[in-house]
């Protein structure tokens, strides 16, 4: 079903297939999460994984975090930027259906309630 809006998803490069799977897994679960417990509220990779849990150790996502450790002035920033795109990508193959709004630089998602259950 995806986004109610077609998008351009961008690839991330510079992980392995196995960290990116890992990272498509613990970012699903943190969407069911949100749609389970917060159905009808807007949420953002910030919403999912910033505050309490910007700190990535111990998750798959800290992959991203070290792929830009040295190379750049913010490995943090670049990080953040990957993990986006790639939640966006695993909310545009989900089997829900999602809206999608630019709001203070960042991209938010919320979903509208519609299932594909075939």
């Amino acid at each position: 079903m995806a986004l109610t809006v077609p998008s351009e998803v961008r690839e991330v490069t510079g992980i392995t297939q196995e960290q990116k799977q890992r990272i498509w897994d613990f970012l699903q679960g943190a969407v069911y999460c949100w749609c389970k417990n917060k159905p009808s509220e807007w949420f953002s990779m910030r919403d999912l994984m910033g505050g309490e849990n910007y700190y990535w150790e111990g998750t798959p996502l800290i992959a991203l975090y070290e792929k830009h450790e040295g190379r750049c002035s913010d490995p943090v920033n670049e990080a953040g930027k990957d993990s986006g795109w790639l939640l966006k990508k695993v909310i545009n193959e989900d089997k829900r259906r999602f809206d999608s709004i630019q709001d203070e630089l960042i991209r938010k998602y919320r979903w509208t309630g519609e299932e594909d259950n075939t």
